[in-house]
């Protein structure tokens, strides 16, 4: 098989698969993994393909971050109703932990008015928001990301791993069937990940313009989190899809 076929094999795998793996790859096409890593390279620099940790995804597919101002202006009515659902979880006397992004704010706008909970996040905004309420609120510290408001890096992780939750409200950038929960920074995937692990609960909470996309780094499989609350935007055929991995629940 000629560089040229093979690396059109390479582009039908990641079309059909939305990501494809180097030693998988090497196996399929009988050759070596050094051999693929230059055509990941080659294909790179074509700007077909965006190499990951072990593989790549397409390039045309990948969300990257946007600003907290850009976000907030995306799918508002949807992201309300949205919270709206998400609150119905939270009962008294709960600790809950909460992302950052313009989804979660709405569901810190909605928890303002509670009493008896203990609230902590890591976005500065919803910080704010829940000033002046009866909640018990701890912020996490670490770098500001100062163009969406999030703290992050290992402070803050090193806080988190000391902390136990009884429920956290997960914000996404990308959901994707085979490629899971996914956002466009290595150092926000793994922060995502130690605050899955230090809750009971976890419920991703994303507007219907997130299915279907892929970012660059990967959070965890769509499986780890207990159930996705979304709006009625998304259609049949995705929510058989992915209600085949994970409870969906469409916010009304």
């Amino acid at each position: 098989m000629s560089p040229k076929e093979r690396r059109s094999k390479i582009m039908e795998s990641l079309a059909t698969e939305g990501r494809v793996d180097i030693i998988r790859l090497s196996e399929v096409l009988n050759v070596t993994p050094m051999t693929i890593r230059r055509d990941f390279d080659v294909l790179e620099k074509q700007n077909k393909l965006i190499r990951t940790h072990g593989g790549a995804v397409p390039s045309q597919a990948l969300i990257h971050e946007k600003t907290f101002e850009l976000k907030s202006n995306i799918s508002v009515r949807e992201k309300k109703m949205i919270a709206k659902r998400a609150v119905s979880f939270v009962t008294e006397g709960m600790t809950v932990l909460i992302d950052s992004g313009t989804t979660t704010l709405e569901i810190a706008r909605l928890l303002k008015n509670h009493e008896h909970l203990t609230v902590i996040t890591n976005d500065i905004k919803i910080a704010a928001e829940l000033m002046g309420s009866k909640l018990e609120v701890i912020i996490l510290g670490g770098r500001l990301q100062t163009e969406t408001g999030t703290l992050y890096g290992s402070l803050t992780e090193n806080i988190l791993k000391s902390i136990h939750v009884d429920l956290f409200f997960l914000g996404a950038n990308a959901i994707h069937n085979s490629f899971g929960i996914t956002t466009p920074t290595i150092d926000k995937s793994s922060l995502k990940r130690t605050m899955i692990r230090t809750a009971t609960e976890t419920i991703l909470v994303a507007d219907s313009t997130k299915f279907n996309q892929k970012a660059l780094s990967k959070v965890c499989d769509l499986e780890d989190v207990s159930t996705i609350i979304t709006d009625g935007q998304l259609s049949e055929e995705l929510m058989e899809k992915y209600g085949e991995l994970v409870e969906i629940i469409i916010a009304k």
